[in-house]
């Protein structure tokens, strides 16, 4: 198993290729720019990175087709692609960190995405599992090179003829951002891999099976479809600085903000705990925006065992422990596992290059 890297869309694309020199001598496979809606363009910020690298592949996640129509996007990932000869990739979700911020309204009824006034939480896009399958398929008819006389489906048209002759290297690689069952299989029949989020060792069976149905619907079968799935990486030298950390970032973790009861009662002792953890989102929302390490009505202990449940955390003394969940990983079948760095990236880049990649390899 492979281990990609998400950084923080806040540093500077000076500072991204830096980062990314240092990865790429350590045998990092990937390096993943996250697509925010008040940082550095993730397309724009990955070019002095291209530049600076050779090996190393880079990414951008998650765009979303309601934000960037596909057309727009297969034009900004090839020409990230060219400069990088051949190593881009992107990751196409249908939902995401922008999206939200556009405050998007769709239909009554629709999937809510939890806000400030849960009531009047912004609503996703309607059909996404199909709004994702159209946006693969327009960036694969770009990719391809030959002649589209246009693209007429569901939800997003292509009106004149397009054809990306410029774009002489192969590539990018295509992936959806796949969780839900439904997406999950969609992504097996129609993209490169898929980028799972938050999933823990015991939840990868079900999307195994979930990626085989749709992988069995193909009418090519690549000998490299790859999974991979977003981890939450908080290992410090400083156990506290990291459980601050990692509570601060539980918000965001997918038991949390998608108030899967299922997965959150795993790391809670009772039925109260569980509940407790239930009815407080908006306190873990505000300790996140707020960047405070603590959660109003959460105590710490609770909150650092849904920090181990759903994340990495601890100090060099708990390496062993998260290799052996990295292995779990690998085992189920993950074809890389993307590491996302917080506060002090390099530091986190020293440590997972000193124990982790080695005991993977």
């Amino acid at each position: 198993m492979d281990i990609d890297i998400i950084i923080e869309p806040d540093l500077t694309p000076t500072q991204l290729a830096e980062f990314a020199v240092e990865a790429e001598k350590l045998g990092v496979r990937a390096l993943w720019a996250s697509n925010y809606h008040t940082n550095w363009d993730p397309f724009i910020s990955l070019v002095p990175a291209a530049m600076a690298t050779s090996k190393i592949i880079l990414g951008v996640l998650a765009v979303c087709p309601w934000e960037m129509h596909p057309l727009k996007m297969a034009n900004a990932i090839l020409s990230l692609n060219e400069l990088a000869k051949g190593r881009a990739m992107i990751a196409v979700g249908g939902g995401g960190a922008l999206i939200g911020a556009l405050g998007w309204r769709a239909r009554a009824g629709g999937p809510i995405w939890p806000g400030r006034h849960p009531e009047k939480g912004t609503r996703m896009p309607d059909r996404r599992v199909l709004g994702v399958r159209e946006a693969l398929e327009i960036l694969k008819l770009a990719r391809s090179g030959e002649i589209c006389m246009g693209y007429e489906a569901g939800i997003f048209d292509v009106t004149r003829p397009f054809q990306m002759k410029w774009a002489t290297h192969d590539g990018p690689l295509l992936y959806s951002c796949s969780s839900g069952p439904m997406m999950v299989r969609m992504g097996g029949q129609y993209a490169d891999g898929i980028q799972l989020s938050d999933y823990t060792p015991d939840m990868m069976p079900t999307a195994m099976k979930n990626l085989e149905v749709g992988f069995g619907k193909r009418d090519d079968k690549p000998d490299d479809f790859r999974v991979g799935n977003f981890w939450a990486f908080h290992i410090k030298e400083d156990r506290e600085a990291s459980y601050w950390e990692g509570r601060r970032e539980l918000y965001v973790r997918g038991g949390i903000v998608g108030r899967e009861r299922e997965q959150l009662e795993k790391f809670c002792n009772d039925e109260q705990e569980t509940d407790l953890v239930m009815d407080s989102v908006q306190d873990f929302r505000k300790a996140f925006l707020m960047k405070q390490g603590s959660i109003n009505n959460i105590p710490d202990e609770l909150a650092n065992r849904l920090v181990n449940g759903m994340a990495s955390a601890g100090d060099i003394s708990d390496i062993d422990r998260e290799i052996e969940r990295y292995q779990k990983f690998a085992a189920s079948g993950l074809t890389e596992l993307a590491l996302r760095f917080h506060n002090n990236p390099m530091d986190s880049l020293k440590i997972v290059g000193e124990h982790i990649l080695p005991a993977l390899r």
